[in-house]
């Protein structure tokens, strides 16, 4: 597995073009982009944490077995370790306190009957909405989807794989779309609030990672 470390500079200086729902967001720069991610936060919570190590990073690649997006690597790296972002904030990603990784594996060591998940290997939380819903990125997809966690849309089956829903088709386009303050959060947003299930989640909730 490529570690962070090694991963971390490994992002195109070309532009991203992402496409969702009819909607295209184009990013000019990831440069650009986390300067203006660093920008808003800093502005909105006055001191941001300490950003995260290096080493700190490749731990937690580790730790979870598995490898995080650039943009993920360089947000944690480069602006803070968590305690930005919309509403509740990123969590951190190691360190005090609620952290990415413990609710992942908190979450995932949550059995069901039958030995089932409601949590499939390889989608970090990053965001705690409330009332049980979580923003999270698949590390698995090339790129970095950001799904949301929605046990409150489940029938009385608990059909698990309806409580997931696509938010934004990249890490990307997320961050573009709380930049411009137009994320379905945000009270006054232009958005009818639906989002498509996420195709995935049955296959996904149904393999052992």
């Amino acid at each position: 597995m490529a570690l962070v470390a090694d991963t971390a500079v490994a992002l195109a200086e070309a532009g991203e073009m992402s496409c969702t729902d009819g909607r295209i967001i184009v990013v000019a720069n990831i440069d650009d982009l986390i300067q203006r991610v660093s920008v808003k936060a800093l502005a909105a919570e006055g001191q941001l944490p300490r950003t995260a190590k290096v080493e700190e990073l490749a731990q937690a690649e580790s730790m979870l077995g598995f490898t995080l997006p650039p943009v993920l690597v360089r947000l944690y790296r480069e602006v803070a370790n968590g305690g930005f972002g919309p509403d509740y904030q990123l969590f951190p990603l190691l360190g005090e306190g609620r952290t990415a990784i413990d609710t992942y594996f908190e979450e995932r060591s949550m059995l069901l009957s039958g030995d089932r998940t409601r949590w499939p290997a390889g989608v970090l939380p990053i965001l705690d909405w409330g009332c049980g819903m979580y923003a999270a990125v698949d590390c698995l997809s090339p790129e970095g989807a950001v799904l949301l966690f929605e046990p409150n849309a489940i029938g009385s089956d608990d059909d698990w794989p309806e409580a997931w829903f696509v938010d934004s088709g990249s890490l990307t386009e997320w961050l573009e779309t709380w930049l411009s303050d137009a994320g379905w959060y945000v009270g006054d947003a232009d958005d009818d609030g639906d989002m498509r299930p996420w195709e995935m989640a049955r296959t996904r909730l149904s393999e052992h990672g």
